[in-house]
């Protein structure tokens, strides 16, 4: 339908629009009554209202990719606009933004319904909007013909994102079209709207345009179609990807953003097949591509390479000669990223030490960077390169000092690294992150690191709240009635929080804790003079009355009178308050009765946001209850459903109670936890905890798989750590399978 501008946009268009109820609409921030508002002015004839308008649609019904009920509402009128020739490409785009955010009907589904009057179940906003887009396909289909390529792409690509849905409309309108479109970007959108909608029909045009009689543009997406499709790497397919290196180039202009970055995407494609097939030719195309003269194509390679070792265990090894080689042909500037990548390689990356260190000797970030791959690749050999320079060698530092458990190396003692930090500790002023990355080291290295005494001494009254515990960590027998007469004095100084930290140091160096108490007492009546900074005071004041125990019992009646109200809505915070809170009265009154209902509101409040962590310190704690925690059973055994809380919940069942557990299928559970990667560390350690010995023989094998697997079964992390954490999950499994 052709639609005359002017009176669509002052009779028919704003009648039907008004007609809508928007205000009973919601979008990304609540009521959509603004929407009919920002129609007309992307309607209208004022271009800066116009792009404003667009700007406020993509931020509340496209809101970073998720659609809404008021959405699917907009689609008819946006498909209107368009089709009137109005900013058509800029609309189509926002349709199939929303096409793309949406979900195939459930057949089932009626979206008629009212749930709170028939019962029936409401269709969800994604396959309403989904829904919607294919409803207006003779609009959107309508502009592949249009005469500005633009129009054109953006009406293909909207139109593929109807996915199966829309394949019986836009499937013929779409191939049509293919067969007399000369632009290269325009038939490389067909294609990939084509396979998108019907992949195995479109399988023989992907396969027949990969070869170099089709444009680049083209011939790059046809790959990425044949890959898509599950078709078979071929040595046309190798050649093809290597003819057009640099890929990022082709894909700049494709509206399908998420797929910008073709070998990237080819490559993840492949290796999520998991076969040792499809993982070779990945790593036969990385290869060629990181030997390629091409400084662009061996910095998108790089970056693929990154991928490549955090989800392939095989990729480092693989890897590492076409890497290092890399690394080398980029001279001192690291122009692609090989030489900080080469970190990623780990032990594989044993070669490159030569390498690493002749540019660490070196000057800047590029030297930093240098040096921080090393600490990864010899941490031995790293140490004492840190050494000459640790003031300019941030990143270096951060590698060497630590970070989350089991994720980054930490360098062993060296007394040249030791003899640097010291002198830098004398230096260092308050403040940034220095302090704790040396007194991590620090506190690795235990009483070997004992000489720093007199500089974390010096440096105490500056940093108060950071270095207490690397002073009782280095401490040694002949040294401690000094380290305690100082950390007695700072007890007495400062804002509550830092004499609390001072406190709760001398009680572990001394068991002393009449001062500790005394300022406990005070923080937990609010009255602590000195204008506390802590956080979390309230928890920081139970673990440390925990800590101290029996001796602790006067502190009994504040801790109780800090526990939150029962039954009153609680955010994470107030939570993990109150399982501290619980924690400490078990822990001084050796009577579990207080603690059980506390921890049976957190345990069965379980939909809040970003709650796992609470949860699980949660079951930890009704874990450490042993039998007494037997009434929590039934909250527990609710968390198994989440992957993510039943390592925790299986070990708190196993010790509140063991007779009721299925050993079978906890360990089906607790496999399924790491297999899927949510949880894979605490999965493994609670299959330990219950005995591989009583494993059956399918789940022992699929224990065995977990170490032997190519397939990272830890995929996600800080960047840089995933490969480190993964390697040391295995060597955890495969001990376990050898100890049995």
């Amino acid at each position: 339908m052709d639609f005359d501008r002017a009176p669509f946009r002052d009779e028919l268009f704003h009648a039907e629009l008004d007609a809508q109820p928007w205000a009973s609409y919601t979008h990304a921030y609540g009521s959509a009554e603004d929407v009919p508002g920002c129609l007309r002015a992307l309607a209208g004839d004022d271009d800066a209202a116009a792009e404003e308008a667009q700007s406020e649609l993509y931020g509340s019904i496209l809101h970073q990719g998720s659609v809404y009920e008021a959405s699917a509402k907009a689609v008819p009128f946006l498909a209107r606009i368009a089709a009137a020739g109005i900013r058509t490409a800029d609309v189509l785009l926002l349709i199939g933004g929303i096409a793309e955010g949406g979900t195939d009907p459930d057949p089932g589904s009626d979206p008629g319904s009212d749930p709170a009057g028939s019962g029936a179940v409401r269709e969800s906003d994604e396959a309403a909007c989904r829904r919607a887009v294919v409803a207006q396909l003779p609009l959107l289909l309508a502009s592949v013909k249009h005469e500005d390529r633009a129009v054109r792409q953006a009406a293909a690509w909207a139109a593929g994102w109807t996915g199966t849905a829309g394949a019986a409309l836009a499937v013929p309108a779409l191939r049509d079209r293919a067969a007399v479109e000369t632009d290269p970007l325009v038939r490389a959108e067909l294609l990939t709207s084509l396979v998108e909608s019907d992949p195995e029909g479109s399988a023989s045009a992907a396969a027949g345009a990969v070869g170099p009689d089709s444009p680049p543009e083209l011939r790059i997406a046809a790959v990425m179609a044949c890959a898509d499709i599950g078709l078979p790497w071929t040595r046309d397919h190798h050649e093809a990807v290597l003819d057009l290196l640099p890929l990022d180039r082709l894909a700049a202009d494709r509206y399908d953003h998420s797929r910008n970055e073709p070998l990237h995407d080819i490559c993840l494609t492949l290796l999520d097949r998991d076969t040792g097939a499809d993982r070779e030719a990945v790593f036969a195309l990385l290869d060629a591509a990181l030997r390629s003269a091409d400084p662009e194509a061996r910095t998108e390679a790089v970056w693929v390479v990154t991928t490549a070792c955090e989800l392939s265990r095989s990729a480092p090894v693989r890897l590492a000669p076409a890497l290092i080689s890399a690394a080398a042909e980029d001279g001192t500037d690291d122009e692609t990223g090989a030489l900080s990548a080469l970190g990623r390689l780990g032990p594989s990356g044993a070669p490159a030490a030569d390498l690493l260190a002749a540019r660490a000797a070196g000057d800047g970030d590029t030297a930093d960077r240098a040096l921080e791959a090393l600490v990864a690749i010899d941490p031995v050999r790293a140490a004492s390169l840190l050494a000459r320079d640790l003031e300019r060698r941030p990143r270096a530092l951060q590698a060497a000092s630590g970070g989350p458990a089991d994720s980054l190396p930490v360098v062993p003692y060296d007394p040249e690294l030791l003899a640097a930090v010291r002198r830098r500790l004398a230096t260092m002023e308050p403040g940034g992150t220095t302090p704790f990355r040396l007194t991590a080291l620090l506190a690795s290295w235990g009483p070997d690191a004992s000489d720093a005494v007199p500089e974390l001494l010096a440096a105490l009254p500056a940093h108060p709240r950071v270095l207490p515990k690397a002073l009782v960590a280095v401490c040694p027998p002949g040294r401690r009635a000094e380290v305690a007469d100082a950390l007695r004095a700072r007890t007495g100084t400062g804002p509550a929080d830092e004499r609390i930290e001072a406190a709760r140091a001398l009680h572990e160096l001394t068991g002393e804790h009449v001062v500790l108490l005394s300022l406990l007492a005070e923080l937990l009546a609010g009255s602590a003079g000195g204008g506390g900074g802590s956080a979390d005071p309230i928890r920081e004041a139970a673990e440390a009355a925990a800590a101290v125990g029996p001796a602790a019992a006067s502190l009994v009646p504040a801790l109780r009178a800090a526990l939150n109200s029962p039954g009153a809505e609680r955010n994470n915070p107030q939570m993990d308050d109150d399982i501290a809170l619980a924690v400490a009265l078990y822990r001084i009154t050796g009577d579990a009765a207080e603690a059980v209902p506390v921890l049976a509101g957190v345990l069965g409040d379980r939909d809040g946001l970003w709650r796992r962590w609470t949860l699980v310190r949660a079951a930890a704690v009704a874990e450490s209850l042993g039998p007494a925690a037997r009434p929590l059973v039934p909250v527990l055994k609710a968390l198994l459903a989440d992957p993510r809380q039943t390592p925790s919940a299986a070990l708190a069942l196993r010790a509140a109670a063991p007779d009721d557990l299925d050993a079978g299928h906890m360990a089906d559970l607790l496999l399924d936890a790491a297999e899927t990667g949510a949880s894979p560390f605490e999965a493994v350690d609670a299959l330990v905890a219950f005995g591989t010995d009583a494993l059956s023989d399918e789940h022992r094998a699929r224990f065995t798989e977990l170490g032997e697997r190519d397939r990272r079964v830890v995929r996600s992390g800080l960047d840089g750590t995933v490969e480190i954490t993964d390697e040391r999950l295995r060597a955890r499994v495969r001990a376990a399978v050898r100890s049995r």
